[in-house]
């Protein structure tokens, strides 16, 4: 009786949906996050006659033939890169991609990470970090004296002071760019490392090389589409059902052939 676990390959398929689904509607407040989706494939096929062969009654050649499938299995779990709203908020710190770039920071391993939170702080030593401490690539240091900020979309951070009227040019923030960012490897915190399947880092300054630009005083919202999800979890929620349903009927079936005498 292939249909019982045929129907328990939709079922592991379904939850497994649900899961992705409760880690999108969870993260409906996260920075920069976008909603992953779980996409599914067909098994193999048992081919009890192959379309094409030649039958050995009368010589005919089979149209269709037979194909029993049996089931279906996860093929990735990814998340879409798109654009979401953008909130103002007014903070020196606080800057939003407006595209597709990432910001370059540094673990405490020494490793590369990439982030589209920009809900940058500053540290003790005046270095501009990430909300977790981890400092953004190239490192900006911002003097203990300062009064204000000011970012330009082209990532230029200046300073000004209480002494001079002139502002002054503390560093330049960089964007990464990557040919396939669905091939990233989400850590969490909001970051993501370079993976083969990604390609390399391509290092931009914003508003050039398609990286996007950075607006000052905004945040990136979760791009989590609050009614799709819902409705996706009911469609999951009746997939499993079904797929119960089946292997009800199918326990069934069999408990009637063991009953024949």
């Amino acid at each position: 009786m292939r249909a019982l676990q045929i129907a328990a390959t939709g079922m592991s398929a379904q939850q497994m949906r649900v899961e992705v689904i409760s880690q999108n509607l969870s993260n409906m407040s996260t920075t920069g996050y976008n909603p992953r989706r779980a996409e599914f494939t067909d098994l193999q096929y048992e081919q009890v006659a192959r379309a094409g062969t030649v039958t050995a009654s009368n010589g005919t050649m089979l149209p269709t033939g037979i194909q029993l499938g049996l089931g279906v299995r996860p093929a990735s779990v990814t998340f879409q890169p798109s654009q979401g709203s953008l909130s103002q908020t007014g903070g020196d710190l606080d800057i939003a991609i407006d595209g597709s770039g990432f910001l370059e920071v540094t673990l405490p391993s020494g490793q590369s990470a990439y982030t589209r939170d920009g809900s940058l702080k500053r540290n003790a030593d005046g270095m501009i970090v990430t909300s977790d401490g981890h400092p953004v690539v190239p490192e900006i240091v911002i003097p203990a004296d300062t009064r204000s900020l000011s970012i330009n979309a082209s990532g230029e951070v200046y300073a000004y002071f209480d002494t001079s009227t002139e502002a002054q040019l503390l560093g330049q923030l960089t964007l990464s760019g990557f040919s396939n960012p669905k091939g990233l490897e989400a850590l969490g915190g909001n970051l993501f490392l370079e993976t083969a399947a990604s390609g390399n880092a391509l290092v931009a300054t914003p508003g050039t090389d398609g990286v996007g630009t950075v607006r000052q005083g905004y945040l990136e919202n979760s791009s989590v589409d609050a009614v799709r999800e819902i409705t996706e979890l009911i469609e999951a929620q009746r997939g499993y059902e079904l797929n119960a349903k089946v292997m009800t009927a199918a326990d069934q079936m069999l408990g009637a052939t063991t009953q024949i005498k």
